[in-house]
Formats: structure tokens, C-alpha cells, sequence
């Protein structure tokens, strides 16, 4: 495309289609089932494998990467559903963070065998065997059991999006942290392989490689102790150390300021993560679980592509913008806290809301 200034511009892109298709994903997993739509997402990213090496102009690029963004929208929504169906409620936090380290892992590992790849075959071979591991996908979901009871045969009127399709607003609370606690994601995807890069740290992964270590290793503890403690208590913490990370990131001035803050970051997503993610659970119907993880898969998407193109639009290949831009992440992270120190008040005395 041309230009710094088109930096976020792709991501938020990216993240705008997976967020349109999540009302339909969210719907569809309500109606025919939470299995169909996740092999849905999956047999999407196998086709789109394919169709990536016979590409040959920018726009057709950005085409398919908005379709695929597109199916992006479908299988988490559903999966989540999943999960959240074969689990106790007393159990969600705890389940939610053995789904975050099952993601994060693949998020880690991706990238390392696609530039193993990349590097002694060819990108052509890389997108091929991204479809082979889409495949092996949709067989392990052949085999599933669906967990919908009373699931309707598809037709098209499930496609047919009411405005009440669109957002599960029992689950607000959790969609209103969810979206100011992921624009940071979004400004890191978008400008911290610069600032690695201008603090001298030649390996411009290795920030994502840090702080994706740091989330595993935290996710499964803290998805446990929200089932004890309490979503919002643990919340409070990890919105705590999330505007900490970003504040560090913005004054560091060495790599190894910036590792720790990356480690920092990731005990603090590790924790948000999981957490949140269950007590969208918690607040929703569960006649429409799907339609709540839709709505905060929506969020979650809406925050990065802000983010994204907060980052984008502050940065312009100016190094100096950078720790600008980490300094309206701490104070966007620091309203989520706000928020829910202050404002928000629970409606129910669910056990998962404030226990000690």
C-alpha cells in the first residue's frame, strides 16, 4: 500500500470484517449449533490458504485478508460457546484459561514455523501449510459432540440480522473493559517493532515472544483465582499492571527495559484475559451465549483497530510519537479501571462478581 500512515490501517482493517461477521457468528452459534460455525471459520482459512499464492497485486491482497478476517469472526465466537457449555460455572475462569493458553500457544508457534518455512521453502509452501493445519482443524470438529440443545437445520434467515442480533447488552460491563484494555494491543501491533527496533533490539519479535511466555505462564492461575476470589478483583489487578506495562514501555530506554516491560504486559493480559472472558460468561443468558461471546469478540476487535489507528495516526514515522502513544494507552487503561472502581455496580449477586 505505501506510507507509514497506512501502518494501522491494515490491521484495523483486518479486525473490522471479523468484528461485521460476529453478530452472524454469534447468531448461528445460538441456532444451528456451536460445531457448524466453527468448522465454518475453519474451512475458510483452508480455502484461503490456497487462494494466497495466486494473488499478484496489493488490492487482491487486502481482499482476501478482509475475507479472511471475515471467517476470523466465526470459529472463537463459537468455541468459546463451546467451552463454556461443557464446564461447571464454578469452573469458568478456569476453563477459560486452558482455552487463552491453548490460543496463545498457537499465536506463539505460528509465527516460528511459518518463518522456518518461509525460510528453507518458499512463502507459497508457507500459505499451503497453513491450510494443511485448517484441515486437521475441521477433521478434530468431525469428531466433536454438539453441546446446543434444540439446534435448528440451517436456513437463510439466520442470516437475516435483526439490531438485536448485534449486541448482548447484559454483558456490557465486560464489553466496556474488554474494548479500552485491547487498544493497547492494537498501538503495540502496530508500532512496537519500531520501538524495539530504536532501543536495539535486532530480534523484532522477541518483545511478542517475552510477553506471550509471561501470558502463559499466568493464565491458567489467574483464570482459577477469579472462580475464588472474584472476576472484578482480579480485574482490578490486571488493569493495574496493564497500565503499568504501558507507561514502562513509553519510558523505556533500553531493550532490557523494554523485555520487562513485555513480561510485565503479558502477566497483566494473562490475567485480563481469562478472567474477562468468564465473566462475560457469567453476566450472559445462556440461551444466548453465543450472541454474548459475539459481543465481546466485537469489542475485543473494536479496541485493537482503534488502537491500531491511534498508533498509526500518532506514529507516521516519527520515533518520538511513540512513547506519545503508549502515554494515551495508560490513561485510556487507567478509565477502564476507573470504571469499574467507580462506576460499575452489579445488578446480581452472582458469586463470581466480588468473592473473597
Amino acid at each position: 500500500m505505501g506510507g507509514a500512515e497506512y501502518k494501522g490501517l491494515i490491521i484495523a482493517l483486518f479486525t473490522l470484517t471479523a468484528g461485521i461477521s460476529r453478530p452472524f457468528s454469534g447468531k448461528l452459534t445460538d441456532t444451528i449449533g456451536r460445531v457448524p460455525v466453527m468448522a465454518v471459520g475453519s474451512l475458510v482459512c483452508f480455502v484461503c490458504g490456497f487462494l494466497y499464492p495466486l494473488l499478484t497485486t496489493v488490492v487482491g491482497f487486502l481482499f482476501l485478508r478482509l475475507i479472511h478476517g471475515f471467517s476470523t469472526g466465526f470459529k472463537p465466537t463459537a468455541t468459546a460457546a463451546y467451552v463454556a457449555d461443557l464446564v461447571p460455572a464454578g469452573k469458568w475462569g478456569e476453563a477459560m484459561g486452558i482455552h487463552g493458553i491453548c490460543f496463545s500457544t498457537g499465536l506463539a508457534i505460528g509465527p516460528a514455523i511459518g518463518s522456518t518455512i518461509t525460510d528453507h521453502f518458499s512463502i507459497n509452501i508457507l500459505f499451503y501449510c497453513s491450510s494443511l493445519f485448517a484441515l486437521l482443524s475441521i477433521v478434530i470438529l468431525a469428531n466433536m459432540k454438539e453441546t446446543l440443545p434444540d439446534k435448528q437445520k440451517f436456513n437463510r434467515s439466520h442470516l437475516k440480522i435483526d439490531k438485536k442480533d448485534i449486541i448482548e447488552w447484559r454483558v456490557m460491563p465486560a464489553v466496556i473493559i474488554i474494548f479500552l484494555s485491547y487498544i493497547s494491543y492494537g498501538a503495540i501491533l502496530t508500532v512496537i517493532s519500531d520501538w524495539s527496533a530504536h532501543l536495539g533490539t535486532s530480534n523484532k519479535g522477541l518483545f511478542f515472544m517475552v510477553f506471550t511466555l509471561t501470558s502463559l505462564l499466568i493464565r491458567f492461575v489467574a483464570g482459577k483465582a477469579s472462580d475464588r476470589h472474584g472476576r472484578t478483583v482480579i480485574l482490578r489487578i490486571s488493569l493495574g499492571l496493564l497500565a503499568a506495562s504501558m507507561l514502562w514501555i513509553a519510558l523505556a530506554n533500553s531493550s532490557l527495559q523494554l523485555m520487562l516491560a513485555s513480561a510485565l504486559y503479558g502477566i497483566a493480559t494473562g490475567m485480563l484475559s481469562p478472567t474477562v472472558t468468564a465473566w462475560t460468561v457469567d453476566l450472559s443468558n445462556p440461551a444466548q451465549r453465543g450472541k454474548a461471546m459475539a459481543t465481546m469478540y466485537i469489542a475485543l476487535e473494536a479496541g485493537i483497530g482503534l488502537g491500531a489507528l491511534l498508533a498509526g495516526w500518532l506514529f507516521i514515522d516519527d520515533i518520538r510519537m511513540i512513547p506519545v502513544t503508549f502515554y494515551y494507552c495508560t490513561g485510556i487503561t487507567l478509565l477502564a479501571l476507573a470504571y469499574l472502581q467507580l462506576l460499575y455496580r452489579p445488578k446480581s449477586s452472582l458469586n463470581t462478581e466480588e468473592k473473597a
